[in-house]
């Protein structure tokens, strides 16, 4: 469980220090509890979280590099509309996936998705290498396992890692870049109690899909099945927020 926003955040080290803060505050930001315009002080965050003004000024200074608040001397800590957000924060994205706009989030991500992940399919069917090949199909072994076992944490482990190889092989860094993205929203499903304790076996037979075709060379075929995959989530989550 996250620490309480508004109870000190002890963890026993300073790094924990930081990281229980920063998730404090990160939260308290996406959430709206705290609203753009509303300004924050060192002081304040000192006296909330217990940590010495060193561990405030850090928190805000990562908090700053996400667009999420803005720091200025003699007016303070400034909280920042959504509009200036870094959105592909993969912190961001998690703490937004924790609050109360977690379907509005997920629907957006996946809508991003389906621009994105079907076209580094068809990329991967032209440019992927032997070795990313096995591990494409190595992860869907693993998906079925972990699947038939119900093991979600390590069913989670294998999708990412289908994913994330999946855009590594399309030869193009930006779209490597979003594995952290779809990450957070594949966790997002799992740890948000949105994914079925059994996994859909239709989906884990989509994925075997994509890794045959992308060993085939068959870009036409593995957009498609990729496409199937990201309407299959989308669909379950639909029909979860109703």
């Amino acid at each position: 469980m996250p620490p309480s926003p508004t109870s000190p955040t002890r963890t026993g080290s300073p790094g924990g220090l930081h990281a229980g803060v920063l998730h404090a505050l990160g939260i308290r930001v996406v959430s709206g509890e705290l609203a753009a315009g509303q300004v924050l002080t060192l002081e304040s965050i000192c006296a909330d979280h217990g940590v010495s003004r060193a561990v405030a000024r850090e928190v805000i200074r990562v908090l700053e590099s996400m667009g999420l608040v803005a720091s200025r001397r003699r007016v303070g800590v400034t909280v920042q509309p959504r509009e200036g957000w870094h959105v592909f924060d993969p912190r961001v994205i998690r703490w937004r996936l924790e609050g109360p706009d977690r379907a509005e989030q997920l629907l957006s991500l996946s809508e991003l998705r389906r621009g994105f992940e079907p076209v580094a399919a068809a990329l991967a069917a032209e440019r992927a290498t032997p070795e990313q090949c096995a591990q494409m199909a190595a992860a869907v072994s693993d998906m079925v396992v972990h699947g038939r076992s119900g093991d979600l944490e390590a069913y989670l482990g294998a999708d990412s890692r289908f994913h994330a190889t999946l855009l590594a092989a399309s030869g193009n860094e930006m779209l490597r870049a979003l594995a952290d993205v779809v990450t957070e929203v594949l966790a997002g499903r799992t740890h948000h109690g949105l994914m079925p304790a059994d996994p859909n076996p239709e989906a884990i037979a989509l994925h075997d899909e994509v890794a045959r075709a992308v060993r085939d060379q068959d870009p036409v075929r593995s957009e498609a099945a990729m496409r199937r995959i990201i309407e299959e989530a989308s669909d379950a989550m639909r029909a979860e927020f109703g």
